[in-house]
């Protein structure tokens, strides 16, 4: 197995891993909720239940997206179907969006209209200690997974430029959960301390706002991945540098690159060959350069390189790669 197979696997087993955390404990959550609800007839508490059933399936559906990414490639989809991932991380910030956040956004709004004291107080706020425990352990176990490939990064810089979307998913995701549950909290106990239930409705439409938030967020961020987003500065300048490095060439005339998945990169690129060179050396010097390309940057899985002749009387077209955000 390669450097690159291992830092797939383990990066897999990660994202595993912080989505059955994340499963286990908003089931849990969603159910206790539930109840909580029932009894208390507190708005802030149906919303909280709303958003963890919803967190629930979207990990299910990170989940599948991940299995269905691991088919072969085949003649249909050539590249494999490592976009998947991206798909179903697209449609979870719909989910998210819709189903959290807009409810949770009219239930409160309906609560603010309609007010009515809380039933049975202590039910709701000991269902929010204990969910705010579980919550803690889900975002413990997505930090430590998300850390190794956090490098030395911002956790802003990992969400926003991490390929692989579930632990950026979760890591927003649990965030958010305890936010929320901050809010439902401090609309619950306003609302118990008060005895007006229009607190509890301001805390729902507080948790459905940042749904809302973090829902866009997701969706921009995944929207970018699916419209298909090349490699980092540092990851460009690398295989330029693996390019040159050899002295079979002395230019690169274009570069592109493309994530086809989470964990692998295309690259292609037109290299200078002096016209007299035979067929043969231009053939070893494309070897050589591919395996150098792959030592520097392990995810370029697929590599094109087309040899051509550059006149030093024509300028020099610029370096070109797909734009944009990468994975540092």
């Amino acid at each position: 197995m390669t450097e690159a197979d291992h830092q797939t696997a383990d990066h897999a087993e990660g994202s595993t891993k912080a989505i059955l955390a994340a499963f286990a404990a908003n089931l849990g959550i969603a159910l206790t909720k539930f109840i909580a609800w029932a009894f208390s007839g507190s708005s802030s508490m149906l919303a909280e239940g709303v958003h963890s059933l919803a967190d629930s399936c979207n990990q299910v559906l990170l989940m599948i997206g991940g299995r269905r990414a691991k088919r072969r490639p085949d003649t249909e989809h050539p590249f494999g179907y490592g976009r998947e991932r991206f798909v179903y991380a697209f449609v979870v910030s719909i989910i998210l969006f819709s189903v959290g956040g807009v409810f949770s956004i009219y239930e409160g709004i309906e609560k603010i209209a309609n007010p009515h004291p809380i039933e049975v107080w202590w039910l709701p706020l000991l269902v929010l200690v204990i969910s705010i425990g579980l919550e803690s352990f889900s975002l413990r176990t997505a930090i430590r997974e998300s850390r190794p490939h956090k490098t030395t990064r911002s956790w802003v810089a990992f969400v926003r430029r991490a390929k692989a979307p579930e632990l950026p998913i979760v890591l927003l995701e649990d965030v958010a959960a305890l936010t929320g549950l901050t809010f439902a909290f401090i609309g619950v106990g306003l609302a118990i301390l008060t005895g007006n239930g229009v607190w509890d409705g301001i805390g729902t439409v507080c948790i459905g706002a940042l749904l809302v938030v973090v829902a866009i967020v997701l969706g921009m961020e995944t929207k970018s991945l699916l419209v298909g987003e090349g490699a980092s500065d540092a990851d460009v300048a690398a295989i330029q540098n693996a390019i040159l490095s050899g002295g079979e060439t002395d230019r690169v005339i274009h570069l592109k690159t493309l994530y086809l998945g989470p964990d692998e990169l295309m690259v292609a690129a037109k290299i200078a060959q002096p016209a007299s060179r035979a067929l043969r050396d231009v053939a070893t010097s494309i070897d050589a350069i591919e395996a150098r390309i792959r030592d520097a940057v392990p995810v370029a899985g697929v590599i094109y390189l087309e040899p051509d002749v550059f006149h030093d009387d024509q300028p020099a077209p610029p370096t070109e790669t797909i734009v944009i955000k990468g994975e540092d």
